[in-house]
């Protein structure tokens, strides 16, 4: 539009001043390359309109992912932070399992120290009572370890009369024999234990089989005591009557196996509850 105005004007001077050919010729290359010139701003400002169009879509892509990583970063930061408390308190955890871990190790071996001492012991024990009573009649006396402890087990016969719990003299140096022994241990104890066969008994003496039973224990804890020098916080008597039999009462063999004292040789109670407790776990 433009260029035809242009044209336009370039006529009239033409007409109106009679203008030499040359300068016509002149005046119209220049209207030409304002055209040209024209044309070219017109493709150029259409390239930066484009280039610009472009660069607003790099621009807008760039901040999404400015968004996204600043997203994503803030996600990570939170994840590293529960990470982090969990990693805390996973390792306070570990390291609280490992201190009740090592507590319990240094327990069980402190208590598989203590059984094996008490295991030696226990052998000393039965080696030095069979020693000291190899001259008399192995049918009557009983030495072994059960249940972690030694019982000495004393027959009826070679203790008391029938029917009696008032010791027999020739029995007094086995309870001697003994009670020495005992007494180089102070820090076991004695249980006497007194038991009888099924064959029911009253008199004007023994009420029935748990009074016999009892009152036998009762004659070796005090013969144990008073003539061989026992500490009598070490001992306990007690009665077991007919309830825990070694053999059938049923044969007159078995019903002799069941008369019997049992002498039981154990360690401190206190001390032994003492060794089976676990160690408190710090907290």
């Amino acid at each position: 539009m433009k260029t035809l105005k242009f044209s336009a004007i370039l006529l009239i001077v033409f007409f109106t001043s009679c203008v030499s050919q040359k300068k016509y010729t002149n005046l119209q290359n220049i209207a030409d390359n304002c055209e040209s010139n024209l044309k070219n701003v017109s493709s150029e400002r259409l390239l930066l309109e484009n280039n610009l169009a472009n660069e607003k879509n790099k621009s807008k892509a760039l901040e999404q992912q400015v968004d996204y990583f600043k997203s994503t970063n803030t996600n990570l930061l939170d994840r590293l932070s529960d990470l982090s408390v969990v990693s805390k308190s996973g390792a306070e955890s570990i390291k609280k399992s490992l201190e009740a871990l090592n507590e319990q190790n240094t327990y069980i071996k402190n208590l598989t120290s203590s059984m094996q001492r008490k295991d030696s012991l226990n052998l000393a024990l039965v080696m030095n009572l069979k020693r000291s009573l190899v001259n008399f009649n192995d049918e009557d006396i009983n030495i072994e370890v059960k249940k972690g402890v030694v019982y000495v087990s004393l027959s009826d016969r070679m203790l008391f009369k029938s029917g009696s719990y008032t010791i027999n003299d020739s029995a007094q140096e086995v309870i001697g024999k003994i009670a020495k022994i005992v007494n180089d241990h102070n820090e076991l104890d004695i249980l006497i234990e007194g038991h009888t066969d099924t064959v029911p008994i009253h008199t004007a003496c023994i009420e029935d089989n748990w009074d016999l039973s009892t009152k036998r224990a009762t004659s070796i804890v005090r013969l144990m005591q008073t003539k061989f020098g026992v500490h009598p916080e070490r001992m306990t008597a007690g009665g077991r009557s007919e309830y825990i039999p070694k053999a059938s009462n049923d044969t007159p063999e078995g019903r002799a196996a069941n008369r019997r004292t049992e002498i039981i040789i154990l360690p401190k109670l206190d001390q032994f509850f003492e060794l089976l407790e676990p160690p408190t776990t710090t907290k």
